[in-house]
């Protein structure tokens, strides 16, 4: 391969932010529990503010229930508090040191402010794979302008670069259309 930008670093740049997309949309809750609908939680505990799955784990032991088992008795209070607090309109019920989550049915409304919630995501990753591009046109102007490419192999790196981004986001498309019917399906 000619100077200019490595194409496989800003491929592997794209493919992060696809994962972390996948990561974001993982956490919106469909009609079936999954233990991601809590990973947005954030326990107040020891004096520091720490992730849910720091303090306790999480399972789901039937198809509208999530569980939550406290290693530590002391923290119930601040995990359900936690839970409570976090939006995403759970209400635990406290059984000794576990809390069991039951997932009440999604209303036309609720539905529908998760599909915007995913279209969030989905922009922030469209801008992450945008600012990749910028990333590598630039370096790819500075390459030419440096000397170390000539205008012929500059271009042609550039429509690559343009076809990756291009190809990301479509995939980026594809999972949101894919979780939007998934939201919406009663």
């Amino acid at each position: 391969m000619t100077a200019g930008v490595d194409l496989n670093d800003i491929k592997r740049r794209m493919d992060g932010a696809i994962n972390a997309f996948k990561h974001d949309i993982a956490s919106l809750r469909t009609g079936r529990a999954s233990a991601n609908v809590l990973d947005p939680v954030v326990v107040e505990a020891y004096g520091s503010r720490v992730p849910l799955n720091q303090v306790a784990n999480v399972t789901v032991p039937e198809p509208r229930m999530l569980g939550v088992s406290i290693w530590d008795k002391s923290m119930v209070g601040a995990v359900d508090r936690a839970i409570r607090e976090a939006n995403l309109g759970l209400n635990p019920i406290v059984d000794g040191q576990n809390l069991r989550i039951p997932l009440p049915e999604l209303n036309e409304e609720r539905r529908k402010s998760l599909v915007k919630v995913a279209h969030d995501y989905a922009e922030k990753a469209k801008v992450a794979i945008r600012h990749v591009r910028r990333d590598g046109m630039d370096g790819l102007k500075k390459a030419e302008k440096d000397g170390t490419i000539g205008q012929d192999d500059s271009r042609s790196q550039s429509e690559r670069v343009q076809k990756m981004t291009d190809e990301t986001i479509v995939e980026v498309d594809r999972l949101l259309a894919d979780k939007e019917k998934e939201i919406m399906q009663v």
